[in-house]
């Protein structure tokens, strides 16, 4: 059965009701999107990402004979279109090589502040003195 933790590259067989056909699974390849996985189907000569649930029931090892002649006939088939697969993938894959540099920030302008305008001209100033004896409590005028 379909098991990728021995080894680093697995060779098996995928079948289905179309018809068997060797696969190739690589621990290198970059991870598939969630509850998915990649397999280089020797059928089609690319890397096809299967649903895992689907795919991993119908997944079956080589013998080891098998083994050796899928891996005469389709290594260089499988190393080619692995190293195109990483060049299109690499994003995916080294995000270390990304700077971490963001843009400059550009300075926020300083506001100018508001021009001050002396209006002490319109205000009469007023008298803290309560001892002003010209007008009585009801305000009225004192003198008159």
């Amino acid at each position: 059965m379909y098991n990728t933790a021995k080894k680093q590259v697995w060779f098996g067989e995928l079948r289905t009701s179309k018809g068997n056909t060797i696969v190739v699974h690589d621990n290198q390849l970059p991870e598939a999107s969630p509850g998915r996985i990649y397999l280089y189907n020797t059928i089609r000569n690319t890397i096809v990402e299967y649903v895992e649930d689907i795919v991993k029931v119908n997944l079956y090892d080589l013998d080891d004979e098998q083994t050796k002649v899928a891996i005469a006939e389709l290594n260089e088939a499988w190393k080619a279109e692995r190293a195109e697969f990483m060049l299109k993938h690499q994003s995916r894959i080294d995000l270390s090589k990304v700077p971490d540099t963001a843009p400059s920030r550009k300075a926020k302008p300083v506001p100018e502040p508001d021009e001050i305008v002396d209006t002490d001209d319109d205000i009469p100033e007023l008298d803290d003195d309560d001892d002003d004896d010209s007008f009585d409590e009801m305000g009225d005028s004192v003198d008159d």
